[in-house]
């Protein structure tokens, strides 16, 4: 197995709307993407949300070229006394899975939780649980939801 070079993640960039849709595509199993939907309002709406503090979205690359993401919001509580970062999406191309790409963005997902001051960090996952707890993470809750 060839190892990737990967130089660690950055900030997700405007130009880096096409690569995001294609990794979205490899992850959404529950969700049908839209383009024109992407394109108009919810990646526009992610880079504004991490303009003003309120999400992390970051990107790793692989050999020059974006092979994975993670989005997480940040949102405030009364329970936590302060802010939750919650990993929402970490997306790896597939074929690089399995190589540390997705630990290394949940990593860096965690140290910036850590320098916003976030209480805690959540994920909720159906698929990945033995993945998070590998990384540290506990369950400690259920996650239900309703499609309005």
């Amino acid at each position: 197995m060839n190892t990737p070079d990967v130089r660690g993640c950055r900030d997700a960039r405007a130009d880096d709307a096409t690569d995001a849709y294609r990794l979205l595509c490899e992850f959404a199993t529950s969700y049908r993407t839209d383009r024109a939907v992407f394109d108009a309002a919810t990646f526009p709406g992610v880079m504004a949300a991490v303009g003003k503090g309120r999400a992390e979205f970051l990107i790793a690359e692989s050999d020059g070229q974006v092979a994975g993401y993670a989005l997480a919001a940040r949102m405030p509580t009364l329970f936590a006394g302060g802010t939750v970062l919650q990993l929402l999406e970490l997306a790896v191309h597939e074929p690089l899975r399995g190589r540390g790409l997705g630990s290394l963005l949940v990593r860096e997902t965690l140290i910036r939780a850590m320098r916003a001051g976030d209480a805690e960090m959540v994920v909720p996952t159906r698929r990945a649980a033995d993945f998070y707890r590998r990384l540290g993470f506990v369950e400690t809750a259920t996650y239900l939801k309703v499609v309005p």
